[in-house]
């Protein structure tokens, strides 16, 4: 099971990506989350569904700092997230 979450709000500049993937590592999520060029922060996470019902639950409030606006969520191929690793990508 993956889900791909949109995060808008205040999510750039205040270690929004570096906390999300330390709580999808914690949840032992594979998947990868990176910051977009209009303001927001995207990721792709698989895992099991308690385990993605916690970082979207996560998500919707993030890190100190953070003002979520809105967190939209939806259901994507866990093929995409194929090697079980967690990673930070560049900006896109």
């Amino acid at each position: 099971m993956a889900k791909h979450l949109r995060i808008a709000g205040l999510v750039q500049g205040i270690g929004y990506r570096a906390a999300f993937a330390a709580q999808a590592h914690a949840l032992k999520l594979s998947g990868w989350v990176r910051n977009r060029l209009d303001g927001s922060v995207e990721a792709t996470v698989a895992g099991d569904a308690l385990a993605l019902e916690n970082i979207i639950d996560w998500a919707g409030h993030g890190p100190a700092g953070a003002q979520v606006r809105s967190v939209s969520v939806v259901e994507v191929d866990d093929a995409l997230v194929t090697d079980g690793k967690f990673h930070i990508g560049p900006t896109a």
